[in-house]
This record gives structure tokens, C-alpha cells and sequence, in this order.
């Protein structure tokens, strides 16, 4: 994993993160693009974080101004990749080394899943993009449905 360089502004929000929430985040990104921070949250504390009903969340995103978004870290690439995208809507998570040697993702969902995975305007496909390569240099995350690969794999059979 690599060192992770904060901003003060990111540090001041990772302080109010612990002070309203009462549980602690490994790290904060200020997504301008998309109007949102995201906060990385140590294993086990994102109920603490989310709050009774989202109470907690609702406040910090009232303090805060801007959309909060949490992700569960996971020391497993993987696993990190399945917090961020609704572990419950992703069905394998593989990652592989390419020929150039850089990293590569692939998310396999259910086809009637894969826009709520996706997220609005791909939301949740960027910010996953955007942490894989932050923790692990992943430089691609890819998101497909499994008609999808097999469809790729024939592709490549034939080609």
C-alpha cells in the first residue's frame, strides 16, 4: 500500500468526521467533480459512522455541506473494491496483472444490477476507480455483467 498525503483541509475534515461520528477515518477525499467527500472507514465502525437510522450521517453531511459518502476498508483489494460498490450486488471481484504490469479490476454484477452498481452519472464506478488506485495501483476498475465476459471471452477465442 502507499503513503497517502492529506491536505489540511482533509485532515480538518477527518477531526470533524471523528467528533460528530465518534468513529475514526483512515482517510477523506474531497470529490469536487461530483460534489461529495468520501471517507475511509476502519474495519467495523461504519455503523458507528452511519448512526441509528443514518442520524449520524445526516448531521455530519448538514455540518459538512456536501453529500458524505463511507467506505469499510478492507487490507484486501478485493474486498475494499466489493465495500465500495454494495458487496451485496456484486457477485466476483477479480484482479489481475496486465501485460504492461499495471493492475486491472473486474467486477462481475447481475445485468439488472449493474446501474444501481454503476451509480448515477457513474458515481460509484469513479469513486472505486479512484480508490483502488489511491491503496493498491489499480489503474483500471471494470464493471461488467456476466453475458458480458462471456460474451469478451468469445470474442477473444475468435479474434
Amino acid at each position: 500500500m502507499t503513503e497517502i498525503k492529506l491536505t489540511s483541509d482533509e485532515l480538518r475534515l477527518i477531526s470533524l468526521f471523528g467528533s460528530v461520528t465518534s468513529a475514526s477515518a483512515r482517510d477523506c477525499i474531497v470529490d469536487d467533480k461530483m460534489d461529495r467527500v468520501i471517507f475511509v472507514v476502519n474495519k467495523g465502525q461504519m455503523g458507528l459512522a452511519i448512526g441509528k437510522g443514518g442520524a449520524t450521517i445526516k448531521q455530519l453531511q448538514q455540518v459538512v455541506g456536501r453529500k458524505v459518502e463511507l467506505v469499510e476498508f478492507s487490507e484486501d483489494p478485493a474486498e475494499f473494491i466489493r465495500n465500495m460498490l454494495n458487496a451485496d450486488m456484486v457477485s466476483d471481484v477479480r484482479i489481475s496483472e496486465r501485460m504492461d504490469g499495471s493492475k486491472q479490476a473486474v467486477v462481475t454484477v447481475d445485468a439488472k444490477k449493474k446501474g444501481a452498481v454503476v451509480g448515477r452519472e457513474g458515481r460509484n464506478a469513479e469513486k472505486a476507480r479512484l480508490l483502488a488506485k489511491r491503496y493498491f495501483h489499480i489503474s483500471s476498475v471494470l464493471i461488467v455483467s456476466p453475458e458480458q465476459q462471456i460474451a469478451n471471452r468469445v470474442n477473444m477465442n475468435n479474434g
